[in-house]
């Protein structure tokens, strides 16, 4: 911990707003007197970012002899950085009634203990964490006296943005043209537990259905069901499977009603099911979960070996110790209904599709000339980038189908990717999750919420990005898709500083360099070095050649005080990547080695 004691200042440097005050002046005694012994402690002694920010606690002691009716003695904390060309005002102590505690060991010394904390960004790594004492009266427009700046720590470390997220190839829908437009719909909704209300957030498909019924296709059957989840909110309604189905099929002849002149609800065969303490459908949803094949079996022997009647063996669950990803992850996904739709559309065959999507976007013709296919086709025959953006927009206007929404945001992203401006880029990048969102509510898959996910966590919109990633994981998916997300959503909580939800997240991963990587910088984050070095070596079999891996093990033994060992690996980091070293002069994970031979001959 570092302690700072001061001197008292001579009374000449002694500042005052609009001039210098005579050395007798009560407001100079007041500062001479709270700076003789004064005590001030930062912890941590080097500044390090917290998810987004940056916390810490700051620890002043001054003698109580300093105080004086009518004047406060202060010190005013800012952190400059930016080569010393930025300095944000950051907080203030203040030693007046109420703010201080007598010390417990020196009795003759006042005390104030408090935590502060300012946004984390790159540019300020490295800065310094300065203290600007003062003296001055309490009435409004009072004089003040100022001493002499102190610097109390420096910062940044960033270690803990050494996250490892390796981004999924996101890549266009093959299109192709299929003249046969007949097909079934199918539009998944999910209710609140223990109701049957049609929902307006996150997991319907109200908007979907509007649209779909609004596009007049010819529709020539409709199936509706729907379920329950096992939990009480849910069974203690004998009646709720039923009242979910009723309550879609009115919603769906109410707009047949209202919004189709292709379409009679009389004309339509309507077939209703409900589903009621179906097992087989929640074990179809625990098989298709991230849960472990031994945690799937112990379900799997409960529910079908087990006597007991349907609400006891649902508390057996409870006893069960992963029942908490039940709960969050598959019971919610359990009170569903399902609308899926048989429809017929005329065959049309054109020629000249490139062509007259060109007009269709310029608005020189209906945009009926080509069929959704089609018009979505004909961006596969540019290759730039602006012109595809186009016809997918106007794709999205004119047919609102979940390829289109999808096949545009991935543009967007291609188009993020070769922005030079951070700003233009994140742009780019939320405009291109709001596309994988509308696509996503059109067609509810895990891995087109995690494309939601992972394209506002390219955005650092990471509360969004960490919603639509659990709500992937809720929708249940194969096994693979599931793990990529649960690894993803742990780098994100490692970036948000929930370590604990990181670690969580991973048990539901597979071993990737990825997974390997970030359960490796959990330990170093919470002091666990040696396991942290082992971890590491793990993924050094899976890359050997990695600089940053080499970069992490140094700054292991940095923190373990074991120079050569920090040297040899900050050597080899070096040597696969010549940008280390300019990294290793300024992180301040080395600062007790920065000047000795072996640190510098390690960065030759």
């Amino acid at each position: 911990m570092r302690i700072l004691l001061l001197r008292t200042l001579p009374a000449a440097a002694l500042l005052i707003t609009g001039g210098l005050l005579p050395a007798c002046s009560p407001l100079s005694k007041v500062l001479k007197n709270a700076q003789a012994g004064q005590e001030i402690t930062v912890q941590p002694t080097v500044l390090e970012s917290n998810g987004e920010n940056v916390l810490f606690e700051v620890t002043a002691k001054v003698p109580a002899s300093h105080l004086r009716k009518g004047a406060a003695y202060n010190l005013g904390l800012s952190y400059r950085y930016n080569n010393g060309l930025r300095e944000d005002t950051v907080g203030r102590l203040t030693f007046i009634s109420g703010e201080y505690l007598y010390d417990e060991e020196q009795k003759n010394k006042l005390v104030i203990r408090k935590q502060f904390s300012f946004p984390y960004s790159p540019q300020k790594s490295p800065g310094e964490l300065l203290a600007l004492p003062d003296a001055r009266e309490t009435k409004p427009n009072g004089k003040r006296v100022k001493g002499k700046q102190l610097t109390l720590a420096r910062g940044i470390v960033t270690t803990s943005r050494l996250v490892v997220r390796q981004d999924t190839a996101i890549t266009l829908l093959p299109e192709t043209v299929d003249n046969n437009m007949s097909g079934t719909r199918v539009l998944p909704f999910f209710f609140d537990a223990g109701k049957a209300e049609i929902r307006n957030y996150l997991g319907t498909n109200v908007a979907a259905l509007e649209d779909f019924i609004e596009a007049n296709q010819h529709t020539d059957k409709v199936m509706i069901v729907a379920g329950h989840s096992p939990d009480s909110l849910d069974r203690h309604d004998a009646r709720l499977a039923d009242k979910r189905v009723r309550v879609l099929l009115n919603y769906y002849k109410k707009r047949v009603d209202t919004d189709s002149y292709l379409n009679k609800v009389s004309n339509i065969d309507f077939e209703t099911e409900a589903y009621h303490r179906r097992w087989d459908l929640f074990l179809n949803k625990v098989q298709q979960s991230a849960l472990k094949p031994a945690q799937v079996d112990s379900v799997l022997l409960l529910i079908n070996d087990t006597p007991g009647s349907y609400a006891t063996k649902e508390k057996s669950l409870h006893q069960l110790t992963f029942y908490d990803y039940i709960e969050q992850y598959i019971y919610p996904v359990m009170r569903f209904g399902t609308i899926a739709v048989r429809y017929t559309a005329p065959k049309r065959y054109d020629s000249e599709i490139y062509l007259l999507s060109k007009k269709i976007v310029e608005k020189q013709t209906e945009a009926d000339a080509l069929t959704p296919e089609e018009l979505r086709y004909s961006a596969t025959l540019t290759p730039l980038l602006a012109e595809k953006q186009r016809i997918y927009e106007t794709s999205v206007a004119t047919t609102g189908l979940w390829q289109a929404y999808h096949n545009l945001a991935v543009v967007l992203l291609q188009r993020s990717e070769k922005e030079v401006n951070p700003k233009v880029q994140k742009a780019y990048q939320r405009r291109a999750a709001v596309n994988f969102t509308l696509a996503a509510h059109r067609n509810p898959t895990a891995e087109l919420f995690y494309r939601v996910g992972s394209a506002y966590h390219r955005a650092g919109d990471k509360l969004e990005a960490l919603q639509n990633y659990d709500y992937a994981i809720k929708l249940g998916g194969p096994r693979p898709v599931l793990s990529k997300i649960f690894s993803d959503k742990a780098a994100l909580e490692i970036e948000v500083g929930q370590l604990d939800d990181a670690l969580r997240s991973l048990s539901y991963s597979s071993k990737t360099y990825q997974t390997i990587m970030n359960r490796a910088l959990i330990y170093v984050l919470k002091g666990n070095y040696q396991g942290a070095a082992n971890i590491y070596a793990e993924a050094i079999a899976l890359r050997p050649q990695d600089p940053l891996l080499y970069y992490c093990l140094a700054v292991v033994a940095a923190r373990q005080q074991n120079e050569s060992a920090m040297a040899m690996h900050l050597r080899r980091a070096v040597q696969l990547d010549r940008a280390y070293a300019n990294r290793a002069v300024e992180d301040l994970e080395f600062r007790d080695f920065a000047k000795g031979k072996q640190f510098l001959e390690a960065l030759r």
